[in-house]
């Protein structure tokens, strides 16, 4: 007999309204001894079956949905059908935006709960992130397999997320290996370098191709000043639109060499850019101190709050970064800011900068909201797939 789960009396409602998630204090009675990422039967106080799901007794996520249908098995065909919906919903993005880099599933909003796949021209990059995808790991890799022969896969399941799945983390090749030096994607046009092996999360920010592109058309003829720049992406585009100069800090020289190449390989011109390593928050303080301004700035910082005890401190670093560069934007100046801190609601962000523009004595006007890619959907049951959040002002 499968195991299963039994929620409190009114537990059901998210699950009515198809939300993948479980949390520990819904969960009235587990039935059976569940292992670890296991598949089980969900039901509610009254005994009526309302989903599968993975079990996962180490995580406050006690249970991630995979199926509202009873007689759906999660198994390899299960998986394959998903993943090849996930492609197919993604075409017409690949073909209009000629990518041979972009996120293949994104987990909860792909119903793939914990599963997060990239692809990055002949290899396939996973995270499996809960307990019920590692229990899965094979599976999975055999529909990639079936749905991409030709292709490497490579795990890079080396996040401390998993620690809470009761998980060890886990890298390296799965099949076949990794191209020596730098992998190649094309995105609009562009061609990026990525480091698979060493670089963020799998490699690159795919979330970030359409702000990219936006933001090349604000820096025409502009000086520009990218903060947090990871691998300088935001100045191919800025460059390639006409930028007179663009500057790129990040703390990572590595990541820094990388986004030269990245200008080198678009055949444009270095000499209308600088690569800085340095804390951005006390660079930006330097700069005002200097009297250095800048026509347009973007600021795209890490996540500031990985839970709601971090919060109060995100919001400070937002807050300051945005006023700082408020100051050192010329008149009528363009910021580009982001949040892609998942708790960080699109509402309190705007009253965050609007808060720095304040105090910075600035007037700031709101003339874009951005977001994420398109490969990076958000399942209408799962609102917290919307994480990154941004936008686009005139500062006066």
């Amino acid at each position: 007999m499968t195991p299963s789960i039994i929620l409190k009396p009114g537990r059901e409602k998210a699950l009515n309204r198809r939300h993948p998630w479980i949390f520990s204090m819904a969960i009235k009675q587990v039935v059976g001894e569940p292992d670890l990422g296991q598949t089980i039967d969900v039901f509610d106080h009254q005994g009526k079956w309302l989903a599968k799901g993975a079990y996962s007794p180490q995580s406050q996520i006690r249970v991630r949905l995979w199926s509202f249908e009873p007689g759906e098995d999660i198994d390899g065909e299960f998986f394959i059908k998903r993943i090849s919906q996930a492609l197919a919903a993604r075409q017409t993005l690949i073909t209009n935006q000629q990518l041979t880099g972009y996120r293949l599933v994104a987990a909860e909003s792909d119903y793939l709960p914990g599963i997060t796949i990239d692809h990055y021209d002949n290899t396939l990059v996973c995270q499996l992130l809960s307990a019920g995808a590692e229990h899965n790991r094979h599976h999975i890799i055999a529909a990639l397999e079936q749905l991409f022969p030709q292709h490497n896969i490579y795990d890079r399941s080396d996040v401390d997320v998993r620690k809470k799945e009761g998980l060890e983390k886990t890298q390296g090749p799965i099949k076949g290996e990794l191209s020596e030096g730098l992998s190649i994607i094309e995105e609009n046009g562009v061609k990026i370098l990525v480091d698979i092996a060493n670089g963020h999360k799998t490699g690159f920010y795919f979330d970030q191709r359409d702000n990219r592109r936006i933001a090349g058309a604000y820096c025409k003829d502009k000086t520009v000043l990218n903060c947090f720049s990871y691998t300088g992406t935001f100045g191919i585009y800025a460059l390639k639109q006409g930028a007179t100069h663009f500057t790129n800090v990040d703390l990572s020289q590595s990541a820094l060499d990388i986004a030269k190449q990245n200008i080198e390989i678009n055949q444009l011109d270095l000499a209308k850019v600088d690569f800085v390593q340095a804390d951005v928050f006390k660079l930006l303080r330097k700069y005002r101190e200097q009297g250095k301004t800048f026509d347009v700035i973007i600021l795209d910082p890490p996540k500031f709050a990985d839970n709601k005890s971090q919060l109060n401190g995100a919001c400070r670093g937002y807050k300051d970064i945005n006023m700082v560069a408020m100051q050192i934007l010329n008149p009528g100046g363009t910021l580009l800011t982001y949040s892609c801190s998942g708790l960080m609601s699109a509402d309190l962000f705007q009253k965050i900068v609007a808060d720095a523009a304040l105090d910075a004595k600035r007037d700031a006007q709101i003339i874009a909201r951005l977001s994420q890619a398109s490969d990076h959907p958000i399942a209408s049951t799962f609102p917290e797939g919307f994480y990154l959040k941004g936008l686009a002002l005139t500062v006066r």
